[in-house]
């Protein structure tokens, strides 16, 4: 039998009423005190509220007043009060501005100036006296200075280096806006039309923007006490999003504004100093609001058993873990229940939940329970700035450290590369593929100099990557033709075979300790450190549709071999069929992030379980790292195009790319070339043939395990070398080649081989 629970009332508590009554009280103290500095119409109790601010406060006793109607409006509103910082940073504004209004009194005359309400008053006298006593007055202004830096930097939730680069920012946009409204009054004349138009667009921004500032009302308080709602806090405090005319002017000034922060600085091999792009390039997170799915957690949760238990399903609820995009509950099924039941019931639980996109985990790894995933009405952005800035990016010491989004607790999902070592991404068009791709790409450009990592990348579309030409990272230009692709994947395992080469003359296994013992080689004149090389192929399946084999062979074998030598595959495709990602791709490449398909088949063919056609798009994704027994759900950084370029024209600045010419250069010696005779299976194909009296195709096929187009090939070379005859129809091909001739041939010293085969 379901349990019922006890509905709270609404009706307000008395100490609600003491609230009110209390902040009424501040409000009107604080308004009779501020009428009495121009009228004397305030009665004695008003003269009396007003002389006792001034011997408290002195000349502030009006910021006094106002901190005083703002806690009475913090009282009415039942905020809880709270020590954080914002509000040490309004002590520390308050306490420097008493000292300052008391710095030109005599410390004699300190407190006797402050009974009378002049200066700071008595709380100006008594913290004006310490400072000046202990510092002086030069001491006292420069403490003066320091504390209302950070004082700002309290008031504002982030970092100084922050403040300062918003406040540039801000009196740059102020300044050109007004240069242009000057500009444009002195010398511009619009006509009737552009004023429309101009006014229709600004209409039209403010209509987008209008629901930003929406206040949300305070979510109740779950009534099961079982209830654990796993909500972990933001990384860094919530900012208000900047104004249209400072996010068109970011990308502009941002270059200015970087000069004067303190920067992490990296020495190139050409001797100029590189300073590593700071986060002020990218977007604040902006704030939303409390997330609605976590104002009505036990009405879901009630109308979730209640669908449950109309299949015969007495599942408890045990906790629930809200995230940026999913709300997930997790179920404790009774003893005797088959998981499968529940997994059934992914469509029915949509239809009772009234929502779309319902995917069930069944067991969650690591806990005896049923987790069901339900869409939230509203979807918390998540930026890639917030992920950057936390304590696990910022401390890892791998410059192959790449940031992807938020799972569903809230906690940020950050891997190593190094380790995965190779990453497949797939999803169908729309689903946050080229986004994922794009914060993958700036993770590591935000972490590495050129000299430590190296770019390759590969856009057939041509529209993916083009962004990131010419920032020094690239090892070339970004390659948008197909048939030049291939050569660059071919270079790319040239580049690995000599680093091998490299290793072995060395002595070591891997790149990381090469670079570590580098100084101890004697190595070529010029040669620097090996930096660590990130292949980046866009769409897949176009390459595969140009050169198939060729493609596939160099993926394959970079995927198998390339991770000592530092070089690492990231491919992705919105096209996850297996003529694209065939078997030998995935069985090379562990670690997958498959977006939002279409079919479950598709899925299958990218994580090799079900799963990814139940997700919502717009960023959300199921991460399948390699050794992960499931995949991890996670909610997609944003990056948009502005914050990329802003990225890009910053790393433009610091230094040019240094191209090495060898990646687009054509090597035929390593290419197959038909018409060449030359197989090294030739003698044992000849003799094959001389030892049979017959030829044939299919009998290569057989003896020597070679598919069909290369024992044709062999045929071919063998006909015209002489060694059988001409195709006959239905009749198998003459051997024209004795034992005795075969062993003149191919047996004898190079020289006389090659004698032989030039009178041939």
């Amino acid at each position: 039998m379901a349990k019922h629970y006890k509905r709270k009332t609404t009706q307000p508590p008395e100490n609600d009423y003491k609230k009110d009554l209390a902040g009424l009280a501040l409000i009107a103290l604080s308004l009779i005190g501020l009428a009495g500095i121009f009228t004397s119409s305030v009665g004695t109790v008003g003269m009396l509220i007003k002389q006792g601010m001034q011997i408290l406060a002195g000349k502030g006793y009006i910021a006094f007043l106002l901190i005083l109607a703002l806690a009475g409006i913090k009282l009415m509103r039942r905020e809880k009060w709270q020590i954080n910082s914002r509000l040490w940073g309004l002590v520390i504004f308050f306490g420097s501005l008493q000292i300052f209004l008391h710095r030109n009194v005599p410390l004699a005359e300190s407190f006797s100036t402050g009974l009378q309400g002049g200066g700071g008053g008595l709380s100006g006298a008594a913290l004006g006296y310490v400072f000046m006593y202990s510092f002086g007055t030069v001491g006292t202004y420069i403490i003066l200075g320091i504390l209302v830096m950070a004082g700002a930097a309290l008031c504002s939730g982030g970092t100084l280096k922050d403040l300062l680069v918003k406040s540039w920012l801000k009196i740059k946009a102020a300044a050109l806006r007004v240069w242009n409204l000057t500009f444009n009054f002195l010398f511009v004349e619009e006509d009737d039309d552009d004023q429309a138009n101009r006014k229709k667009n600004k209409l039209g921004s403010q209509a987008k923007t209008g629901l930003t500032g929406t206040a949300l009302l305070p979510a109740e308080e779950p009534v099961l006490p079982i209830i654990e709602v796993a909500r972990t806090a933001a990384v860094t405090a919530v900012q208000p999003a900047e104004s249209s005319v400072e996010s068109s002017l970011e990308g502009d000034m941002a270059g200015d504004a970087i000069k004067s922060a303190d920067t992490h600085k990296e020495n190139l091999p050409n001797g100029k100093e590189y300073h590593m792009p700071p986060l002020a390039l990218l977007n604040l997170p902006q704030s939303s609001g409390e997330n609605t799915a976590g104002r009505d957690i036990t009405g879901r949760i009630n109308k979730l058993e209640q669908i449950l238990e109309s299949f015969n399903i007495k599942a408890k609820v045990v906790n629930v873990s809200v995230g940026p995009a999913i709300t997930r509950y997790e179920l404790q099924p009774p003893p005797g229940i088959k998981v499968s039941k529940i997994v059934s019931l992914s469509d029915d639980i949509a239809l009772g939940m009234a929502t779309t996109g319902v995917r069930i985990e069944a067991p969650i790894p690591g806990k005896a329970a049923v987790g069901i995933e339900v869409p939230n009405i509203e979807v918390d952005m998540v930026t890639l700035r917030e992920l950057l800035e936390t304590r696990e990016f910022t401390g890892s010491a791998s410059r192959l450290t790449v940031a992807f989004g938020k799972d569903i607790a809230g906690t940020p999902i950050l891997a190593d590369l190094a380790k995965m070592p190779h990453l497949l991404i797939a999803g169908a068009t729309g689903s946050g593929k080229s986004v994922c791709v794009n914060t993958l790409i700036c993770s590591i450009l935000f972490k590495a100099a050129p000299d430590e990592v190296k770019f390759l990348m590969v856009d057939p579309k041509m529209v993916e990557l083009a962004n990131y030409n010419d920032i020094p990272h690239l090892v070339s230009p970004v390659v948008t033709d197909a048939k030049k692709a291939a050569g660059a994947l071919r270079w790319a395992v040239r580049e690995m075979e000599s680093r091998y080469d490299r290793f072995a003359a060395a002595g070591v296994r891997d790149i990381t300790r090469y670079n570590a013992l580098f100084g101890e080689f004697e190595l070529e004149p010029g040669q620097t450190p090996m930096p660590y090389i990130v292949l980046i192929i866009d769409e897949l399946a176009d390459l595969m549709m140009v050169a198939p084999a060729d493609v596939e062979d160099s993926i394959c074998r970079l995927a198998q071999m390339a991770r000592a030598a530092g070089i690492h595959l990231v491919v992705a495709t919105q096209r996850p069929s297996v003529d694209v990602i065939t078997g030998l791709i995935k069985a090379n490449i562990p670690s997958r992030v498959s977006f939002a398909v279409s079919s479950q088949i598709d899925s299958r063919t990218i994580l090799d379980m079900g799963g990814a056609e139940k997700l919502l798009g717009k960023g959300d994704m199921l991460f399948f790292p390699v050794g992960a027994a499931k995949p991890v759900r996670v909610q997609g950084a944003f990056l948009s195009d502005k914050e990329v370029e802003n990225l890009v024209d910053f790393l433009k600045d610091q230094a040019r790319p240094d191209y090495n010419d060898e990646v687009l250069q054509e090597h035929p010696g390593n290419e197959t070339v038909e018409t060449e005779d030359s197989d090294e299976l030739l003698p044992q194909a000849a003799r094959i043939f001389i030892e049979s009296g017959t030829a044939s195709i299919s009998m290569l096929q057989r003896r020597l395990h070679v598919g069909y187009s290369r024992a044709a090939r062999l045929v071919d070379i063998m006909e015209r070398r002489g060694i059988v005859g001409g195709f006959e129809g239905s009749k198998p091909r003459a051997v024209l080649m004795t034992l005795e001739q075969y062993r003149h041939v191919f047996e004898s010293k190079p020289d006389e081989a090659a004698e032989n085969r030039t009178a041939s």
